[in-house]
């Protein structure tokens, strides 16, 4: 396949290597804002850039008819006009708060377990995610996606918030600390005891790695999609 990566920090580098790796070829590395010029012809855009942009550069890519694969957290407030305009031009777009196969192994349980416990009035929850200092949204769009998990199958949930769990609102522990790739858990405490799911990343190559395999995936696909979708989960 032909990838132009949009976003060209670090994991638009370990994104680079992996493509490559995989016989791909990396047509474009912009840190600007895409155009039907410097995108130079992909069949897909992987986009990974910051908050602030990222809305600007999904339309751009997606009003060229360029199916994306966008892994930028902190902007969703705006997902759903992407979502339409996904449809509006007959091509796909597949939004991953995490990519990596491991970490929507861990949704799927977190899912489960949020049922389990959902008549079990003994136990509290909470939520804590720890990421490197430069991470610029908090709390991560991971965090977000196992709350909303936590809140769709437990109906003692109503939304999230930052800090401690009060009430129906589901607290998240924000930490950002030295160049923690990503670390989140999820806590059931009682008076008596603890139940504990965490995944810790190693490194950023398995985020890397899913965005990949989610470009394959889309080829030749219309509308929106998301990780469930690649792994069939």
């Amino acid at each position: 396949m032909r990838i132009a990566l949009v976003g060209y920090g670090k994991m638009g580098k370990i994104i680079d290597e992996i493509a490559q790796k995989r016989g791909h070829e990396v047509v474009a590395r912009l840190k600007e804002t895409p155009t039907a010029e410097n995108l130079n012809n992909p069949d897909v855009v992987i986009e990974f850039s910051l908050p602030e942009v990222a809305f600007d550069n999904i339309k751009a890519c997606l009003e060229n008819n360029i199916p994306v694969i966008c892994g930028t957290t902190g902007w969703l407030e705006k997902k759903a006009e992407i979502e339409r305009l996904a449809v509006e031009n007959n091509t796909a777009f597949l939004y991953g708060s995490n990519f990596s196969l491991g970490v929507n192994l861990f949704f799927a349980l977190n899912e489960k377990l949020a049922d389990l416990m959902k008549n079990v009035d003994e136990y509290s929850c909470q939520l804590e995610e720890i990421h490197h200092i430069h991470k610029k949204d908090a709390p991560s769009g991971t965090a977000i996606s196992i709350a909303e998990g936590i809140i769709n199958n437990n109906p003692k949930f109503e939304a999230w918030k930052l800090e401690e769990t009060q009430g129906n609102q589901l607290g998240i522990f924000a930490v950002r600390e030295d160049e923690v790739p990503g670390t989140h858990s999820v806590f059931y405490r009682s008076e008596v005891d603890e139940i504990e799911i965490k995944h810790t990343a190693f490194n950023r190559n398995g985020f890397a790695l899913g965005a990949v395999v989610a470009a394959e995936w889309i080829k030749d696909k219309k509308g929106n999609f998301g990780m469930k979708d690649v792994l069939g989960l």
